[in-house]
């Protein structure tokens, strides 16, 4: 039988345990109905025997402390909710378990922004992940020897597994249920909840906000000025002339402040623009085209589905009403 263990921890989303516990539940109630021996051992792991939630309105009851822990084959950390570096202190005595777990063979899945935690315990330096777009400068801020892919739904190396924003836990959860009980399951399961698990990509959904979080102030008025001037023929030289620096010198500290390149900056920022023009859907694509700065529609469309995964054809009739 495998053992799951869901961590209980303070400051998480309920319903991320709630639902990770819900799928493996159900699984082995499949199997029983197909005449199998249920296949999972689902237990929640906490710090006490009682974790308070949303200010005391729930409370979990966990059946073991994590000291308590005899094996397990796989822990799922649930989602942080509220400030991530406080939600990632509040639960920090969790970091070294986690890690040594990891030595000892045990697979560990973050949904969300569980992954704060996932790199806090020190198992990701080197790795890739991914997480909720709207905490991904954060996470690139806080752990830069980590390979954050932002824009995938799911990412997995070396028995390390994170899902991207929200609701993009349940493909993670139904590519476990594949993982250990098998395509035909999985599919069972993602019908039973009603789940499109072979997306890959949380692209559409992201909303680019450039990292500002920083001390470098002419960095920072840079980024004002790409942000109100993108529709200009903005260059690498002429920001570095603007500010008085010399290229080579404005493109690393650009880097090093935004985690983007100067080009990638004014691209994200160009395509932002773009997606909202296209949402209005008072114009067409040719007409936002020029109005972000592309005077060749080929070049555009490459960028655009690039960055969003999209058309912006495609991204006009989903998301134009």
């Amino acid at each position: 039988m495998i053992t799951i263990s869901i961590l209980a921890l303070r400051n998480s989303v309920l319903a991320s345990i709630a639902d990770s516990r819900y799928v493996f539940t159900m699984v082995n109630q499949f199997l029983t109905q197909a005449g199998k021996k249920p296949l999972f051992y689902i237990q929640l792991v906490g710090n006490s025997r009682q974790i308070e939630l949303n200010d005391g309105l729930f409370s979990i009851h966990p059946n073991v402390t994590f000291t308590e822990v005899k094996n397990s084959d796989l822990i799922i950390i649930p989602a942080l909710t509220g400030d991530m570096i406080s939600a990632t202190h509040l639960n920090r005595e969790y970091g070294h378990w986690i890690a040594q777990q990891y030595k000892n063979g045990v697979e560990i899945a973050s949904l969300c922004s569980g992954a704060f935690l996932l790199a806090f315990s020190g198992i990701l330096k080197g790795k890739q992940c991914t997480t909720h777009w709207q905490y991904a400068n954060e996470f690139k801020h806080f752990y830069p020897s980590v390979k954050l892919v932002d824009e995938k739904v799911l990412a997995h190396q070396s028995g390390i597994y994170s899902s991207g924003g929200s609701n993009a836990y349940w493909s993670l959860l139904i590519h476990l249920v594949e993982k250990y009980a098998g395509r035909e399951m999985a599919i069972h399961t993602a019908k039973y909840f009603v789940i499109d698990f072979d997306r890959d990509v949380q692209s559409p959904f992201i909303i680019f906000n450039g990292l500002k979080d920083h001390e470098d102030e002419t960095i920072l008025h840079a980024q004002g000025f790409i942000e109100e001037n993108f529709s200009d023929k903005l260059t690498v030289e002429l920001l570095a002339d603007k500010f008085n620096i010399t290229r080579r010198t404005f493109e690393r500290r650009f880097k090093k402040a935004t985690q983007n390149t100067v080009a990638e900056y004014i691209q994200r920022v160009k395509i932002e623009a773009a997606k909202k023009l296209l949402e209005s859907g008072r114009k067409t694509v040719a007409d936002i085209m020029y109005e972000v700065g592309y005077v060749d529609i080929q070049t555009f469309r490459d960028v655009f589905k690039r960055i969003t995964g999209m058309t912006p054809v495609g991204y006009m009739n989903k998301y134009n009403k």
